[in-house]
């Protein structure tokens, strides 16, 4: 197949799933942009065909991303109880040939078991569905198996108390600092993403788009780990963690909390005077002065190889 018979197929998928799924409540497309261009590229607006002598016109840049809202209902021992679930899903653009990129999120799976779901779902789709549009598939699948990975999460053993636990504190979670470095940062979508997934997480810090692209998140261990979980599962050429800083609270001061560990106030993305003809090289002496204004312009070294400067 060509990359039109791709764009095709995926556009008539997508049709089809906002017919099923009609209200934003369940299904939600992320980056209109990509969808416009997927429906021009796939020639769905009745534009005349492009000419046999002219070469063929490049797939589009950016890479249609949707999420699906589920909720279902599980016949448990206990009664009825109602398990919800969201599948994001991203198309390469070689899709439906290639497996494309699934992520489920239910509040009611372990990370253990989030790993195992995926692996499952993946496993079925490589198995019956690659060559052929399989967002249906992947639905029927989670709606036949979800729930018991949830069953397992809720059923688990909870480990005995010990004498005097009911006088202990609970244990205060970790503060983490995570510096992600990517080779570029261009993509509307993985940009409003990595802001999106910043502020629900509770994540303070910056990106910096363009290239090199620079992630900074901070707060809690356990929301910057989930955090760096979804935006490494997107495509990229490269992207690390260049460096992290973890502060466990257990060994700190008691009047000691996340929020006093906190080197910047929000999450926001930063430009830096934009250069270059894509606008996408920024001033790295203005880079180190920011860092340097939060306190961090030591990581400046670990990110380029050199000492910064204003």
């Amino acid at each position: 197949m060509s990359f039109r018979e791709w764009a095709a197929a995926q556009l008539a998928e997508l049709e089809l799933l906002t017919s099923m799924f009609p209200t934003h409540e369940e299904l939600e497309i992320v980056d209109q942009l990509a969808l416009a261009e997927l429906r021009d590229y796939a020639g769905a607006e009745g534009s005349p065909s492009v000419s046999t002598e002219s070469p063929p016109a490049p797939p589009p840049s950016s890479r249609p991303q949707f999420v699906i809202k589920q909720r279902l209902e599980d016949d448990a021992e206990g009664g009825k109880q109602s398990v919800d679930f969201i599948l994001t899903c991203t198309y390469p653009p070689e899709y439906p040939s290639v497996v494309p990129e699934l992520t489920v999120r239910c509040c009611g799976l372990s990370r253990a078991q989030q790993t195992q779901l995926h692996a499952g779902l993946k496993a079925h789709l490589a198995d019956a569905c690659l060559g052929d549009v399989c967002v249906l598939s992947a639905l029927e699948w989670l709606r036949e198996n979800l729930c018991a990975f949830v069953d397992k999460s809720s059923s688990a053993p909870t480990p005995p108390a010990c004498k005097g636990d009911a006088a202990s504190p609970p244990p205060r979670e970790a503060f983490s600092r995570l510096w992600i470095y990517s080779h570029h940062i261009y993509n509307s979508t993985k940009r409003k993403n990595i802001l999106e997934w910043a502020k629900e997480l509770g994540l303070s810090g910056f990106s910096m788009p363009g290239k090199p692209g620079i992630v900074c998140v901070e707060g809690a261990q356990g929301a910057c780990e989930e955090f760096w979980s979804r935006v490494k599962n997107l495509t990229w050429k490269r992207i690390t963690i260049r460096h992290r800083e973890d502060v466990g609270l257990r060994d700190t001061p008691s009047n000691q909390s996340i929020d006093s560990l906190r080197k910047f106030s929000g999450f926001e993305e930063a430009a830096f005077d934009p250069r270059g003809s894509r606008g996408n090289h920024m001033d790295l002496g203005l880079l180190y002065q920011f860092l340097e204004e939060k306190g961090c312009c030591d990581v400046f070294q670990m990110y380029f190889g050199v000492e910064g400067r204003r």
